[in-house]
Parts: C-alpha cells; sequence; structure tokens
C-alpha cells in the first residue's frame, strides 16, 4: 500500500495531465477549424439584374448560414439595372459575412452598376488586365442627360458612390471622379488611387494578400479575416437561374420577340402547321418574361407591331414596296426605343437591329413577289378557269348546241354557227352556259 502523500502526487499529476491533454485538444480543434475554414466562391458574369440580385441575396444568406470566412465574388459586368444594384450594395452591407469582390479573370470589367459593386464590397481586388469605372449615368440612348433632371441623376449617383468608399475607407475624391468625369481604371491605376485593396492574379496570390486584413463587420466589431488556408467551395449559379439570367440579356429578349410574333404570323397565315405557332408561343412567352424585368418603352413596343403589321400588309396589298419600307423604319426605332435605360448594356445590339430588320424586310419582299406572281397566273379552277379552254362540239351550234369539255357535255352558244365536230374555245361562261367560237378565229 502506498504512502497518502504519494497517492496524492500521483493523483496530482494524472489531474495536470488531464488537463493538459483537453487544452492540446482544444488547441488541436481550433487549429483544425482555422485550417477548415470555407470561403463560398461565386461568378457573376453578366449585366447587373434583378436574377443577380437575387442570386448574390441567396448566397449571403448561404454563406452566413454556413459561417463562411468570407463570400467571394468574382465579378465580370458591364453595367446594368440601378434598382439591382441598390439591392446588392445594400444586401453586401447587411451580410454578416465579408464579401471579396474579385474583378477577374484578366480582361474582365466592372464598370458602371460593377463599380458600384466593388466599393460596396469589404474587400476589393482585380486581376492585371482588367477594368473599372465609368459610372456616370447617361440617357437612354447613350446621350448625356441634360437640364435639372441630369444633374439629380449625377448628384444622386455621386453621393452613393462618396458613402460606399466612405464606408471602406477607399479614395472619395477618385471614386466620385468615376461617376461626374466618366473616368476608368486599370487593375494598377485603381490600386494606385487607393480604390481597391489588391491586384491578384489568381486565387492563391488573393486569399494570401487578404488573409489578416483588418474588417469591421458589423459596423464598430473590428475582426480579422482569416483565409490563406480557407477551402474554397464553389458555388455556381443553378440552371434556372442560369437560363433565366440568359433571357434576361436585352438582345435575347429581343430576338425572343420577334421570333415570337414570327412564329405566331405563320401560325395564323397557315392555320394546322402547328410547329411555327407552338415555338411562336414559347418565344413570346419568354420574351414577355424578359421585358417584365427589363425597363421597357412601350412606344417601341407599340412601333415593332406596327412594323409587323405593315410586312404582313405588304402581302395582302399591293403597294409596290411601300409598305415594307414603312415597316423597317418602325421596325429599326421601335427595336432602339424598346429598352429604356441609361446602361449601354442594357440596349439591344444596333447590329443586331440591322439584321433582324433587313431579314424582315426580305421575308416581306419575298411574300409580297409570290402573291404578286399568284395573282398575275391564270386561273385553273372555277368558271374563270374554263375561259380560253378548248373544247369540241358533239352538236351544231346555230346559235345554241352541246360541246364536250374536260370529260363533262355543257350548253354552249355562238355567234355564228359552228358545225359538229369542230374544235371552239370558250369566251366566256354565263351558269351553265358556254360562250364560244370557232378556235381558229382570229
Amino acid at each position: 500500500m502506498r504512502p497518502p502523500r504519494t497517492r496524492f502526487r500521483s493523483l496530482g499529476t494524472r489531474w495536470w495531465g488531464a488537463v493538459l491533454a483537453g487544452a492540446g485538444l482544444l488547441l488541436g480543434a481550433g487549429a483544425a477549424r482555422a485550417e477548415s475554414a470555407l470561403v463560398h466562391r461565386v461568378e457573376l458574369d453578366s449585366i447587373v439584374h434583378p436574377v443577380a440580385a437575387e442570386f448574390l441575396a441567396d448566397e449571403l444568406a448561404a454563406a452566413d448560414a454556413a459561417g463562411a470566412a468570407a463570400l467571394l465574388v468574382e465579378l465580370d459586368t458591364p453595367g446594368g439595372l440601378l434598382d439591382s444594384t441598390r439591392a446588392m450594395t445594400e444586401a453586401i452591407l447587411a451580410a454578416k459575412t465579408p464579401v471579396i469582390v474579385w474583378v477577374a479573370p484578366e480582361g474582365a470589367r466592372a464598370a458602371s452598376a460593377g463599380f458600384f459593386l466593388l466599393l460596396a464590397a469589404d474587400f476589393a481586388a482585380m486581376a492585371p488586365s482588367t477594368n473599372t469605372g465609368a459610372a456616370h449615368p447617361v440617357g437612354g440612348a447613350g446621350e448625356t442627360i441634360e437640364g435639372v433632371l441630369g444633374e439629380k441623376v449625377e448628384q444622386d449617383a455621386a453621393a452613393t458612390i462618396r458613402a460606399l468608399a466612405a464606408r471602406r475607407g477607399r479614395n472619395v475624391e477618385r471614386a466620385e471622379a468615376a461617376v461626374k468625369e466618366s473616368l476608368s481604371f486599370t487593375a494598377d491605376e485603381a490600386l494606385a488611387a487607393g480604390l481597391i485593396d489588391l491586384v491578384a492574379p489568381d486565387l492563391a496570390t488573393l486569399l494570401a494578400g487578404l488573409d489578416g486584413r483588418a474588417f469591421e463587420k458589423p459596423a464598430g466589431t473590428p475582426r480579422t479575416l482569416a483565409v490563406a488556408n480557407a477551402t474554397v467551395v464553389e458555388r455556381p449559379m443553378h440552371a434556372l437561374k442560369r437560363l433565366l439570367s440568359t433571357l434576361i440579356h436585352p438582345n435575347i429578349a429581343y430576338l425572343l420577340m420577334t421570333l415570337g410574333f414570327l412564329g405566331l404570323y405563320f401560325e395564323l397565315s397557315h392555320p394546322g402547321a402547328i410547329l411555327p405557332g407552338v415555338i411562336g408561343g414559347i418565344c413570346l412567352l419568354l420574351g414577355l418574361y424578359a421585358l417584365s424585368v427589363l425597363p421597357v418603352d412601350y412606344a417601341g413596343v407599340g412601333l415593332i407591331l406596327l412594323a409587323i403589321a405593315l410586312f404582313v400588309a405588304e402581302v395582302k396589298v399591293t403597294s409596290y414596296g411601300l409598305l415594307t419600307v414603312g415597316g423597317v423604319i418602325a421596325l429599326v426605332l421601335g427595336s432602339l426605343m424598346l429598352f429604356d435605360s441609361p446602361e449601354p448594356a442594357l440596349r439591344v445590339s444596333v447590329g443586331l437591329v440591322v439584321t433582324v430588320s433587313l431579314a424582315f424586310a426580305a421575308v416581306a419582299v419575298l411574300l409580297a413577289s409570290l402573291a404578286l406572281r399568284a395573282q398575275g397566273r391564270r386561273p385553273t379552277t372555277g368558271s374563270e378557269g374554263l375561259v380560253g379552254a378548248r373544247a369540241r362540239t358533239v352538236s351544231p351550234i346555230a346559235p345554241r348546241g352541246k360541246v364536250f369539255l374536260q370529260g363533262e357535255w355543257w350548253n354552249a352558244e355562238a355567234e355564228t354557227e359552228i358545225p359538229a365536230g369542230a374544235e371552239v374555245e370558250v369566251v366566256s361562261v354565263d351558269g351553265m352556259t358556254l360562250h364560244v367560237r370557232a378556235a381558229n378565229h382570229v
């Protein structure tokens, strides 16, 4: 039996060993958690629109729920809708998870609305050979907005960008210049101007360069970004949202609308074809969805409908091309006016407008020429089809008699007497009686 003192010393040694072992386990668990930190990565490579805003909001919520160390947004956009831009910046500012916006890959841009997203991020970075800026508001056709309205729009955009830059500790003056003077910046210029935090050619360099940087989220709560050894989880946009995002592009929406109208026209003009009507209906519904999201000028829609009506009328009415010319003019004007947005990225491409207009004009001219040719062709059925036909008398015509025509016996009349067995030519038809003359009549 051990002496009591020795027993107590042994128990104390075991207790301290257990404490140290437990501490080691806790430290090891903490290290494991640090090594297994998650960074959610998403790509925004479209115009800024409601689908993109909804996707970002969902991903921010998922990152918050997963306790991710950061949400990385790989951005490449020419701009987009103002309302969607505001919704996205508000979501970034309100998120619990720090947001990294990285303009990438090389050659990408964060123009106009993208510049606002870049400055709203907790950490802003760009890949080499990328650019950002050019955030000055313009009119629906790309022109400068004059007068009081232009001043209001410009001041509102400038105030928003100043607030974002000040919130993130970035260069307020240079950020405001991108709005008021339409300045654009390369990656190196943006870094030198204090608009971004880092120029990173790849993901590893980006995370290593941002690791250990301080940020406040929520406001007034200092924190440190720990992403050097983080596991990057790709969060792709699912198929439905990707489809909807594609449909919302102005060029795609414009094509869907024109194809929808064309398909329905063919179905109505040739009932029973079925396929053109089905395809046209689907295209028209998808186009209407896009129009419900995009800023639409209904005068443009009206001009496009007028153009289609003029093209249809060209087939029915002989206008010697005047209706086609009017339809082309209406289609071009309506297409250019279709989307009412200050963003060039939200307007239909001029090249596409010209191509579609010429295609519609060519189809209208072809159909009109076929209709004119059909109208000039000699009738082959009915009473008109009998005029000019050759028959043979089966009895003398003096002045009435019988003739054999196309397998049938007809009553016939002639101004001069014609013997039986002679060949005659039909001059006109009166009910069931043919007016004929001798075939050798001059």
